[in-house]
């Protein structure tokens, strides 16, 4: 009996679309969401998994499937029974700090195989970026056929990336951002990241800022019709309805609803223009990682993460 591949996905709906078009291999779905909420490096241990219940139950309501996650883990205890392992991630921050964190995994479980990558973003003769679920079977199928061997760096590269980012110091993460490797959209990512903490002059995260921004510029209705221009326009950040929703709430102390139509208030203009830093106001203390958001800020001048004045000692 010949042996099989295993296809590590980002989601339902890739596995759906992959049983769907017959792709042949044996699939696990990776279902969290490690962009958010406290890490540490040893995924398959108790601690991580109660770091994990304890932040989705406290942020989100929502019930982690603790069973589901061991089975998951427990299918790569004997993961040298495949002939090889295909990734399917995608461009973004929140599937490419999945990603690492798999390759970290696969490495902990003493993989020998070969590891491919499949990652979509941009498309030839495609305005936009392009996620794996939105690409045509012909287009998926020309992705898996042209998957790319991740080579010894790329692995040490992405086990080194998931270390420091369940350490204390995001900093030390700039450096991979110019780094050459088989990771495409690994420097968007780095980069995205590094600017989702509060910047130094107002207080916001660039994602936060093009918000207020879309809110500014054009005739948004609701916060639901709001979530769907962010859905479009969030860039390499990846994030779905249940984080974006959390973020218009924690926004909201910027905006006036009335007749259907939202507008800033008085604060929003004053953020926008920088004319006062909000960080507290919002109060937006995510755990990323092995550190939390109101940790540091973004200083746009120096390019780095300032240690906030009440954290510094």
């Amino acid at each position: 009996m010949s042996l099989q591949t295993l296809h590590i996905t980002n989601g339902n709906s890739l596995t759906d679309y992959l049983n769907e078009i017959n792709i042949v291999g044996e699939i696990l779905t990776w279902q969290e969401m490690l962009c958010e909420g406290p890490t540490i490096s040893n995924i398959d241990s108790e601690e991580f998994i109660l770091k994990r219940k304890a932040f989705l139950s406290t942020f989100y309501d929502i019930e982690m499937n603790v069973q589901e996650f061991k089975e998951e883990i427990n299918i790569l205890n004997n993961i040298n029974n495949y002939k090889e392992v295909v990734l399917w991630f995608e461009y973004d921050l929140f599937c490419h700090i999945n990603m690492i964190a798999v390759i970290s995994l696969l490495k902990q479980k003493k993989c020998q195989l070969p590891i491919y990558l499949v990652c979509s973003g941009r498309i030839e003769g495609e305005k936009n970026l392009k996620g794996l679920s939105e690409l045509t079977t012909g287009q998926l199928l020309y992705h898996y056929k042209n998957k790319v061997l991740l080579n010894n760096d790329d692995i040490e590269l992405a086990t080194t990336l998931w270390d420091t980012y369940c350490g204390k110091d995001h900093n030390l993460l700039k450096p991979y951002i110019t780094k050459k490797s088989s990771f495409q959209y690994l420097s968007n990512c780095l980069k995205a990241h590094i600017t989702r903490f509060p910047n130094l002059d107002n207080g916001l995260s660039v994602l936060e800022e093009n918000i207020l921004s879309i809110v500014k510029d054009n005739p948004i209705r609701s916060k639901h019709h709001l979530l769907g221009y962010i859905l479009n326009y969030q860039g390499y950040y990846g994030f779905g309805d249940t984080q974006i929703n959390r973020l218009i709430d924690k926004l909201s102390i910027f905006f006036s609803e009335a007749d259907e139509q939202l507008s800033l208030n008085r604060k929003g203009h004053e953020a926008l223009y920088k004319k006062h830093n909000f960080a507290a106001e919002i109060d937006n203390n995510l755990p990323f990682g092995g550190v939390n958001r109101l940790d540091f800020q973004y200083s746009k001048k120096e390019n780095k993460l300032i240690k906030t004045q009440i954290n510094a000692n």
